[in-house]
């Protein structure tokens, strides 16, 4: 990847992480299935009617919506509304890069090479050591739908990778129009209409800020950036930064939550870098593998990224 791309990367996984601490303040004032709609609500409005329809078939939006939006934020919600630490929450879903690469193999015929699988697994191992760390005896339901709402983020990685729309804003704002109907329709029916009533009333400033950085931080300006990263790149190649967004949510639930962070944390975080910048840096090639890269053009338009030969 590209310097400016691996700092994109990374810049996201920070935005992501501090997403974790902010969800937690929004929970305060909203049930989570209101606070979800509310998010793509703001994210979508007014912006939907300053940037036009993606060049992509309905299905791929409606598709994203629905895996990302309704599933895998709804499920999250829910889960951390359910006991679920935002700390704990931020490293428990990033098992989506494996549900991505396995999906992607499964799909897309995408084939990672040994160097990027073993990256994968350090880091994986990485994540392990962070959830022992934090006991298994936490509540049980919300860990088992942090997990559903990982495996349906990895879903949305593949069906964005498969729509390639040439503007990823754009097509995250119109995504964005998809969860609304159905999360509020789900509020009213799971929540209560009189709680959400109450949640709207008493929102406050904390609660309009925590709707306003989820929704023009997380969801706006994330998956923005991570829609262009996965039209670029190999969703396995691109997935494994996401690993990065515990090292930000736990620092931030430590700094800004309290949340205690062990001495085990620190050989977790060690894993989770190295691991991945072991599937993410392109390794050696040999020159003429060089120069019949250089030569060939990029399938999805602009020069060759310099990615390694049989990594």
């Amino acid at each position: 990847m590209r310097p400016v791309h691996l700092l994109l990367a990374v810049l996201v996984a920070a935005v992501w992480g501090v997403n974790f601490v902010v969800i937690e303040v929004g929970l305060e004032h909203c049930p989570p299935l209101l606070f979800s709609a509310l998010r793509f609500l703001v994210a979508a409005v007014p912006a939907v009617f300053l940037l036009p329809r993606p060049d992509v078939a309905w299905r791929w939006i409606v598709g994203v919506g629905l895996a990302l939006g309704v599933a895998k934020f709804g499920l999250l919600f829910v889960g951390m509304e359910a006991g679920m630490p935002a700390g704990l929450s931020s490293l428990v879903l990033q098992s989506q890069a494996v549900f991505t690469l396995l999906i992607a193999m499964a799909v897309l015929g995408e084939r990672p090479g040994g160097r990027r699988v073993a990256g994968m697994a350090v880091a994986a191992a990485g994540v392990t050591v962070a959830a022992v760390d934090e006991g298994l005896s936490g509540p049980v339901l919300g860990f088992a739908l942090v997990i559903a709402a990982a495996a349906f983020w990895g879903v949305s990685n593949v069906l964005t990778r498969r729509a390639a729309p040439a503007s990823a804003l754009g097509f995250m704002v119109w995504v964005s129009l998809v969860p609304i109907v159905p999360l509020a329709l789900l509020s009213v029916l799971v929540e209560g209409p009189q709680a959400n009533v109450d949640a709207l009333r008493g929102l406050g400033w904390s609660g309009l800020g925590a709707v306003a950085y989820v929704a023009w931080g997380a969801t706006l300006f994330g998956f923005g950036a991570w829609g262009y990263l996965l039209r670029r790149y190999d969703a396995s190649r691109v997935a494994p930064f996401s690993l990065l967004v515990p090292v930000f949510g736990m620092s931030a639930a430590a700094l800004l939550l309290g949340e205690q962070v062990s001495a085990a944390r620190w050989p977790a975080a060690l894993l989770l870098i190295g691991g991945v910048a072991l599937a993410t840096l392109p390794g050696r090639r040999r020159p003429a593998e060089a120069a019949r890269g250089a030569r060939e053009p990029d399938p999805r338009g602009g020069p060759a990224p310099v990615l390694a030969a049989r990594e």
